[in-house]
């Protein structure tokens, strides 16, 4: 068994869990700091113990996968409120360096955000200013952007003016201060690539949009990888909780020495052009980065292809998996998810060839059409990788990595747990059960969505038992040979945009 440390970017299971339960039944181990030292969203975790572990795990690893944001402020979330300084910054990534001196035969890869910047006023996760400035922050930095490129309309730049008449220069100032440093500490864990002490590097961008102070960032970054010509080391695009999953099948691939090739079938001819929601690019050129940072490469056609990714797009435009209901062209005629499924079908039990699904048609949550599909063409437990959750990058990761792994273990009981995890979480909560229990259920108990009573709470058991529903109703039936289990139900931080769950996959007791 090979060792591979890893230190996540925050305790969700997003990021906690899911490379671990991928490596289950590797020939991999993946080691992670135990969890009290992750923090809790925006408490920092304790970078200083977390060096410690990491130097200490270090001697006899590998491979390390690392999520700079955790060693340098704590979290995701962390760096997004920290009060550090540039010099503080650079001291703690020279911490990267001695730890390529403890084992310079360990392959390293590391993972480093730049600073999103949301539409919206919510300080959930951002800043308590930012519950009353949000929108007007992201605003002056969007029509600035579009003013610099000289195509901000006037009444942009009328909006922009009563902007910064209204908007305090106090938080305008803490705000771009805690950018400009994290901009630079982007910029230097570029050099750690550059002179060796980094094998690899993704910079992901959470939620990112094509103007606006993200977008700046992102150009400042892409401009100081082409000054230390490092576009072969250091990869760009839309993505964030799934990037450790992702660097995981790409540490694998290197010590398997295989570089998989992977074929791209659409549900619709215009879904690879479309926008995904919180992301800067048309679909098809991030499928292509999530492919390469995995360890692949795409491939022409299915004959010389390892494996096939499926992708069920929307036809025209993205919505959120709240609305799927609703009816809509872009969904019900410019696509075509029957002729995906069949496709799938054909590829697994014809041709013989791992197939993953990425359900990106909605953002926030899996196709219910799709599951059923797949449920009726019994499939769900014969794709390699299944993934339809948060943003379309989430999704790609998720999906990429675990059919990647299933190609060189196959089917394997931790393989399908995996897949029971997706199907119960992206399509039975995200795609369901959030939004019921959000109409229904909180409204009496008088919580609200950003906050239930705790992480296992009344609320946590109310969603387990609406799980167990779904699963009854949506994921399998009575001449099914197996059923999925849910071992554990909890909201990891006491809201309820995610859920934390533990499932598997067992033979159905038959009377």
């Amino acid at each position: 068994m090979k060792k591979i440390i890893y230190i996540p970017l925050d305790e969700r299971p997003c990021n906690y869990e899911f490379p671990a339960l991928l490596a289950a039944g590797t020939d991999y181990t993946v080691i992670r700091p135990d969890i009290n030292l992750m923090g809790l969203k925006k408490r920092p975790g304790d970078v200083e113990k977390l060096w410690a572990w990491l130097f200490e795990q270090a001697r006899d690893a590998d491979g390390a996968i690392v999520a700079l944001d955790t060693l340098l402020y704590g979290g995701i979330i962390p760096s997004r409120l920290h009060g550090m300084t540039e010099e503080q910054c650079a001291e703690r990534l020279e911490n990267v360096r001695k730890l390529r001196r403890i084992n310079p035969s360990m392959q390293l890869f590391a993972f480093q955000l730049i600073m999103r910047c949301p539409q919206y006023s919510s300080s959930d996760e951002e800043p308590d200013y930012y519950e009353n400035w949000g929108r007007e922050i992201f605003r002056r930095g969007y029509i600035r952007h579009r003013l610099e490129l000289g195509i901000a309309t006037g009444e942009e730049q009328s909006e922009l003016q009563q902007i910064e008449a209204a908007l305090p220069e106090s938080v305008w100032q803490d705000y771009t201060k805690r950018r400009a440093v994290n901009l630079t500490a982007n910029q230097r864990a570029i050099e750690l690539v550059q002179d060796g002490t980094v094998d690899f590097m993704i910079i992901p961008q959470d939620d990112s949009a094509p103007y606006g102070l993200t977008a700046i960032d992102q150009q400042g970054v892409r401009e100081h990888v082409k000054e230390c010509r490092q576009q072969l080391s250091v990869y760009m695009y839309p993505g964030a909780d799934e990037v450790g999953c992702t660097l995981l099948a790409r540490m694998i691939h290197h010590f398997e020495r295989r570089k998989p090739r992977v074929h791209v079938h659409f549900a619709s001819v215009q879904g690879p052009y479309v926008i995904p929601l919180y992301e800067d690019r048309v679909l098809y050129e991030s499928v292509k980065y999530q492919i390469m940072a995995a360890g692949g490469l795409m491939a022409s056609s299915l004959a010389e292809a390892d494996m096939a990714l499926c992708i069920n797009t929307p036809g025209e435009s993205m919505m959120e998996a709240n609305n799927q209901g609703q009816t809509h062209p872009g969904y019900q005629v410019y696509r075509n998810i029957v002729e995906l499924v069949e496709m799938a079908d054909d590829i697994v039990r014809r041709i013989t060839k791992p197939c993953v699904i990425a359900d990106v048609a909605y953002a926030n949550g899996a196709d219910l059409e799709l599951l059923q599909l797949l449920r009726d063409k019994k499939l769900l437990f014969d794709l390699a990788g299944y993934a339809g959750w948060n943003t379309s990058g989430n999704t790609l990761g998720t999906c990429i990595a675990q059919g990647m792994i299933y190609a060189i273990y196959g089917d394997t009981p931790q393989h399908r747990d995996f897949l029971s995890l997706r199907y119960v979480e992206d399509g039975g909560y995200c795609g369901y059960v959030r939004q019921d229990v959000c109409d229904r259920v909180l409204p009496g108990m008088g919580y609200d969505y950003f906050a239930v009573d705790g992480q296992r709470g009344q609320v946590a058991e109310r969603v387990r038992a609406e799980l167990n529903r779904f699963i009854e109703t949506h994921l399998q039936d009575d001449e099914d040979e197996y059923e999925i289990v849910i071992d554990d139900c909890y909201m990891p931080w006491s809201r309820m945009f995610e859920v934390g769950l533990r499932t598997h996959v067992q033979a159905r007791h038959k009377n």
